[in-house]
């Protein structure tokens, strides 16, 4: 098998980090991991972060940055990773009137397309990272996540796959994590049991009713949920990837963010 780089995204762990960034990436390395994925800068500079990375011996690779920040400042947040040295640029979430529900799809392609632009310049490639709202049928057909790649070129656009919002939305991760070969250089491992709710997205503020007759959504250590993560494993390799990023949402109850990104790469090291 192909040798894979592990990295976690910071999100995980991200009270921890926020507490003491440096000892957090410390402790990451320790439990095995080769870099992490930004979700923030915790208040610090590029050159704090940078010093840090480099006293753990993890790299920071890549960062979740907000469309809103992208649109509102491209230059100067692509400066600030590009100062960091952050790889990827990864916008990892579209608000509600972005969405192809909202009728507005069309101008949320042509602002990544703008964004996309800057980043090049800066030697910085933009992705994006799904949820399962963009497996949203567009009036062609298509899923709206398709639209979205096949209006740009892979030189403006890659993939991060989140590998586990593909299985919620009812799409099989490995045959879709294929499609993108060539064009998945980071991909997302995260597990979860339970059923598919309104409620999923709690953690940042939308707040449903859940249907009493679903079984609890619960988020899990990787490998220990219903994600077939061995065999997103094998079409990762198949797509070329080179980062397979450990990322969990919220620990599962009873356990803690640290304890659950140690869980997963405990069970990564079983099956790379």
């Amino acid at each position: 098998m192909k040798k894979f780089k592990v990295g976690v995204q910071l999100y995980s762990v991200r009270d921890e980090a926020s507490r003491d960034f440096a000892g957090t990436l410390q402790a990451l390395k320790d439990m095995g991991y080769e870099g992490a994925e930004l979700a923030g800068t915790y208040g610090l500079s590029a050159e704090q972060i940078r010093k840090a990375s480099a006293d753990a011996g993890l790299e920071l690779f890549s960062a979740h940055v907000p469309l809103s920040d992208l649109r509102n400042d491209p230059e100067g947040t692509v400066a600030l990773y590009r100062a960091i040295g952050c790889r990827w640029i990864t916008v990892p979430y579209l608000a509600p009137e972005d969405r192809p529900q909202a009728g507005t799809f069309g101008k949320t392609i042509e602002d990544v397309k703008k964004i996309s632009e800057v980043c090049r310049e800066n030697g910085i490639q933009l992705c994006y990272h799904n949820h399962d709202f963009e497996f949203f049928r567009m009036p062609d057909g298509r899923y709206a996540l398709d639209v979205l790649y096949e209006s740009l070129t892979p030189a403006q656009l890659q993939t991060q796959l989140d590998t586990c919002w593909v299985h919620v939305a009812g799409v099989d991760p490995a045959a879709y994590l294929r499609k993108f070969a060539g064009r998945a250089p980071t991909v997302h491992l995260k597990d979860y049991d339970g059923d598919k709710s309104e409620d999923m997205y709690a953690l940042i503020g939308i707040k449903k009713e859940r249907d009493p007759n679903a079984k609890p959504f619960d988020y899990r250590p990787v490998g220990s949920g219903k994600m077939p993560i061995p065999e997103v494993i094998r079409a990762a390799e198949d797509a070329g990837t080179e980062w397979l990023i450990v990322e969990q949402d919220e620990p599962a109850k009873g356990d803690t963010r640290m304890n659950s990104v140690l869980r997963s790469i405990e069970y990564l090291k079983t099956v790379l």
